[in-house]
């Protein structure tokens, strides 16, 4: 098998939720309770962090991640989805697990897992746990992929839990209140295990303080101990944000979306709960401000070009454009215009009420299976004021963007991960 042919194999022979949505889920720990013995409890021999949430989640464990390397830990991140290269989802010290590995897996492991019939995300979880104990890492940030309580991540044992934030998303597994979702996501709260929630609303918290409370578990509200005091965009060459805390000291943090202040208050929040002396503030400066060359994180207000600026980020439900719909609006330009299209497990109308009515629209369909059609997002969003044209593919969608730019306008590109993996895939200039 080359890389390729692996990759395909595990794409086409397991149910996917990328590809094929509610189809692929698997409401169960059976097969990862049974892959994991197959595999001697590899995630035993190295401690954990476990990171859920709606939003947030993956800029909190990568940043978790970079702050942990710069301490001087050998770190294992585990996140999903990737946007580029399936190896994107397994990293040690921010370098992607080999393409040979995945093939040695996939080829030795194959009449072990087939049987099972495990899903994408099953395997891909086992495949990580595994490489991580080969690779003896110190420490591993592992994120959620789904949910919590049923999350074939679930089977860990960590020594700190993380909840960033609740909204609606993936209702149809989760739940359609959000009292519901943060149920199943507080299913990640485990006896005596000190958990750190982001934030919460009246109908979320007593939901963590009754499972908390029922696990023994000591419970820390970020909110309720800030420690951001301002945090201000850079206005000069660098990008990202500026941050003044309480206990930490003043720093710049690399990740530039305005949704980061919320998340770097649940980071802070997570290491003063994390207590380790080798975590020190010059460890979390650095961490915080070479997230992207760290751990190779893409996609978050990632800044692709400066005249015209152009600019892509994965957020893709309410929760994240309640954030970014008002950053994009904050920027000035000549004109603005949105590279946008969904997929169809997502409140697009909810969305779209919150876009600018006063951009230029390039709609676009990701090459997943679970994409909108483009012309149906068109429709849409003429039915919430919102104008421009239909151009299939994200690369064309760019292209006419780019081609009918001045220097002074901005491009933004999002609404789904997978329009954001698309346009990261092309080749820009």
């Amino acid at each position: 098998m080359t890389y390729q042919e692996c990759v395909e194999y595990l794409f086409n022979s397991t149910p996917v939720f990328e590809h094929v949505g509610a189809s692929a889920y698997k409401a169960g720990l059976e097969n990862s309770l049974a892959l994991d013995e197959h595999f001697g409890h590899p995630h035993r021999a190295y401690r954990t962090i476990h990171v859920a949430g709606t939003n947030g989640k993956g800029s909190c464990s990568h940043t978790l991640a970079s702050i942990l390397q710069q301490a001087g830990y050998r770190v294992g991140l585990y996140t999903s989805p990737h946007l580029v290269d399936f190896r994107e989802r397994i990293r040690v010290n921010g370098k992607p697990i080999s393409e040979q590995r995945v093939i040695n897996f996939v080829e030795s492991e194959r009449h072990f897992f087939e049987p099972l019939h495990p899903s994408f995300f099953e395997l891909t979880t086992a495949l990580a746990f595994l490489y991580f104990q080969e690779q003896k890492v110190d420490i591993a940030v592992i994120e959620v992929g789904l949910g919590g309580r049923l999350d074939c991540t679930n089977i860990i044992q960590p020594e700190l839990s993380i909840i960033t934030n609740i909204s609606f998303d993936h209702t149809q597994f989760l739940g359609n209140t959000l009292a519901k979702i943060a149920g199943e996501k507080a299913g990640i709260i485990k006896p005596h295990t000190p958990v750190v929630i982001g934030e919460t609303c009246a109908e979320t918290r007593p939901v963590f303080e009754a499972k908390a409370k029922e696990e023994d578990a000591p419970i820390t509200f970020a909110e309720d101990l800030p420690e951001v005091i301002s945090s201000e965009p850079c206005h000069d060459a660098k990008s990202g944000r500026n941050y003044v805390t309480r206990n930490f000291g003043s720093f710049h943090g690399e990740l530039g979306g305005d949704y980061q202040t919320k998340n770097t208050n649940t980071i802070l929040c997570a290491l003063r709960e994390l207590n380790d002396t080798r975590v020190t503030f010059e460890a979390i400066h650095k961490g915080f401000s070479t997230v992207s060359e760290t751990t190779g994180l893409t996609g978050r207000w990632q800044i692709i070009n400066q005249r015209p600026l152009v600019v892509c980020d994965t957020g893709h439900n309410v929760g994240g454009w309640q954030y970014l719909a008002p950053q994009i609006k904050s920027i000035p330009c000549k004109q603005l215009r949105i590279v946008f299209g969904m997929v169809d497990d997502k409140d697009i109308s909810s969305v779209m009420t919150l876009l600018p009515k006063n951009a230029e629209y390039y709609w676009a369909q990701a090459t997943s299976r679970r994409a909108i059609p483009s012309f149906k997002v068109k429709d849409l969003g003429y039915q919430h004021q919102l104008h421009g044209k239909d151009y299939g593919s994200v690369s064309n969608a760019f292209r006419h963007a780019m081609a009918d730019a001045s220097e002074d306008d901005f491009i933004f590109i999002g609404g789904s991960s997978y329009i954001v993996a698309d346009f990261l895939s092309i080749k820009h200039f």
